[in-house]
């Protein structure tokens, strides 16, 4: 996953991690039909597709809106504009548009997280009080435990769609 050197450099293990679990996420959706993408298996009625566009929007949210203040029209687009409402999907998104979204969101991250990782999230984006800015490792964290809950939940998602498993 890194070279030996990087093996103790935060920054890059955050990076790395980050790059590992998107990409897991296009290989759990790969394959699947657009049927099988825009239906629920599960109690809680998410889809993939749906779970998929979470995590596009979760991480601008966190890093782009959050960290860096960078505006951005409908944060919570991938739950109807409601903070925590369930996830929902627009007609017209598809797994490609949504996959290079997600892609792009991995590029995007790259650039942001360059500097210290001690740093406050700048105030004007989602943080508008000095007090309540987390700091660019804290939000980092808390964008990896969301990919790795959220990529667990599609490995069980997907195994109930075909029976594919693995990593």
């Amino acid at each position: 996953m890194l070279p030996d050197d990087q093996l103790g450099d935060t920054r890059e293990l955050h990076l790395a991690w980050l790059d590992f679990y998107r990409e897991t996420v296009e290989r759990k959706l790969a394959g699947l039909t657009d049927a099988e993408l825009r239906t629920s298996r599960l109690p809680s009625g998410w889809s993939p597709l749906e779970l998929l566009k979470h995590l596009v929007y979760m991480e601008r949210r966190w890093l782009r809106w959050g960290f860096a203040a960078e505006p951005f029209g409908q944060p919570f687009a991938d739950s109807g504009g409601i903070d925590d409402g369930p996830w929902q999907l627009e007609p017209s998104d598809t797994l490609d548009e949504l996959l290079t979204a997600l892609r792009a969101g991995g590029l995007r991250a790259r650039e942001i997280v360059t500097g210290d990782l001690t740093a406050k999230a700048a105030i004007g984006g989602r943080f508008g009080v000095e007090g309540e800015r987390p700091t660019l490792n804290w939000i980092l964290f808390h964008v990896l435990q969301e990919y790795a809950r959220h990529v667990g939940q599609l490995d069980i998602a997907r195994e109930l769609a075909d029976g594919a498993t693995g990593e």
